[in-house]
């Protein structure tokens, strides 16, 4: 820290204080914060090592001046609030994000959109450039948002398939419907064969594959899908039991049930209990995302395991490749079947 004139009082270090502690010169050490080009190794470990002794801290404000760029990047969530707090899944992912980021000292603002007011506000704080791009999360068809932002030329990555741009916009998603036909044939190979399921949204990407992978499976194995077996719901706890009730109404010799999500297959669990029906003695239960959700019901749910550490840090990765100037680009990460209890 350097010593202001009057008081003693210290003042924060400068970048020429940097540079003359690196033994360089300030073009050099601007270099290496706008990210090291044209910099020799020597000079940029020089320049680091000076940062840590000096305790320089980069004012991002004047950078972005210069740059043209926010230094940061925007978490947005197109569902209502409460899902954020309810659902553990977007935590996972907004920590994993974070952390990701941090690795280039890049901050993550988290924006929730749950209706056409917000999701409206927010895309007009977003092109207006007070973020250098966005993870965008439980993006729905129909949903403008998207869209709206690739034709603003804003650098987006979504998690999971978008639905209806194709190509057009990065995205990292797990194999939903190979997820899905691993579940069901691990309930078939139970000798189960009045499979039910409460798929997601079908305007989802991950509703629509995973109901995919269920029917599949079945037509493969010869047993005839029964429409009363499936529901749909809107990956809530709530909707979970609210659909197991219906399909229990309408087909009560069902013997397993395959839920698309674990926070939903918590609430099929109550409605079964309700019900009388044991798990797994009279009906086997099977979740998806294998989130904290899974390991908390009870029994401890059997689920498909999606690498939430390995989706952040590809979403990551994809988007400051995107905001480097490069093309956008798809990954789709394998699942895993976790057999727990409730099987």
């Amino acid at each position: 820290m350097t010593m202001s004139n009057t008081g003693g009082r210290r003042k924060p270090p400068t970048i020429h204080d940097v540079a003359r502690e690196a033994g360089v010169s300030r073009g050099t050490v601007s270099r290496v914060l706008n990210g090291g080009h044209y910099v020799s190794p020597t000079a940029q470990e020089a320049v680091n090592a000076a940062i840590r002794r000096t305790g320089y801290v980069v004012n991002r404000h004047a950078r972005s001046l210069i740059t043209g760029r926010s230094d940061s990047i925007g978490f947005l969530l197109t569902e209502p609030q409460e899902r954020f707090f309810e659902d553990p899944n977007f935590n996972v992912l907004l920590s994993g994000c974070t952390q990701a980021l941090a690795a280039h000292d890049i901050p993550l603002l988290l924006m929730l959109a749950g209706t056409r007011d917000e999701r409206r506000r927010i895309t007009r704080y977003i092109t207006a450039g007070h973020v250098d791009g966005v993870l965008l999360v439980s993006s729905h068809s129909g949903d403008p948002v998207a869209e709206e932002l690739r034709e603003a030329g804003v650098p987006l990555v979504q998690c999971g398939k978008p639905m209806g741009l194709g190509a057009k916009v990065s995205y990292v998603a797990a194999d939903d419907r190979d997820g899905a036909r691993d579940m069901v044939r691990h309930l078939l190979s139970l000798g189960r064969r009045r499979i039910g399921m409460v798929s997601g949204p079908l305007d989802t990407p991950g509703g629509v594959d995973r109901l995919a992978g269920y029917k599949e499976v079945l037509t493969e194995a010869g047993v005839e899908i029964d429409e009363r077996l499936v529901v749909s719901g809107d990956y809530s706890r709530a909707s979970g039991e609210a659909g197991t009730e219906r399909l229990l109404a309408r087909a009560p010799d069902m013997d397993a049930l395959f839920v698309a999500s674990d926070l939903m297959a918590q609430g099929a669990l109550t409605a079964l209990r309700r019900a009388g029906r044991r798990v797994p003695e009279d009906v086997s239960v099977g979740g998806f995302d294998d989130s904290s959700a899974a390991t908390e019901a009870t029994p401890a749910l059997t689920t498909v395991r999606q690498p939430y550490d390995r989706i952040s840090a590809e979403m990551v990765r994809l988007l400051l490749a995107q905001i480097g100037g490069e093309d956008p680009a798809a990954v789709i990460l394998p699942t895993e079947l976790v057999k727990r209890e409730s099987t």
